[in-house]
């Protein structure tokens, strides 16, 4: 449910930066949820889990780039690719000592692309 709950923040932050354009907002929040598994792979401790883990956002940092001129359903599917990650990595631990956090962040993932897709299909925001 706390997933569920920050999934709903995560696709309603732009009101919060109100003053920012909404892919630009989205587009930060992408990365900053892709680096928190570079802290869990810090922990961990074994260097190919870091150095994994800090391609894997890299990853996320470029799809996020090219959402803010590009399309932003780069958004949504890099949210969706990431709660994919997190499904893989709570099947593998792959990062040790994250057992729950890719449930909970995959709940926030698929929450957020979902609502955040709704809204782009909609025309609510984004309109074309």
């Amino acid at each position: 449910m706390w997933g569920v709950l920050w999934g709903v923040l995560q696709a309603a932050s732009p009101f919060a930066l109100f003053w920012l354009d909404t892919a630009t907002v989205y587009a930060l929040g992408l990365p900053l949820i892709a680096a928190v598994y570079i802290g869990f792979a810090v922990a961990d401790g074994r260097p190919h889990v870091l150095a994994v883990e800090t391609v894997v956002m890299s990853v996320f940092v470029v799809v996020a780039a090219a959402a803010v001129t590009g399309t932003v359903w780069l958004i949504v599917a890099g949210l969706a690719g990431h709660g994919l990650k997190d499904v893989w990595q709570h099947r593998t631990q792959f990062v040790a000592g994250t057992r729950w956090w890719p449930p909970f962040c995959a709940a926030v993932d698929f929450v957020a692309a979902l609502l955040i897709a709704i809204l782009i299909a909609t025309g609510f925001i984004f309109p074309s």
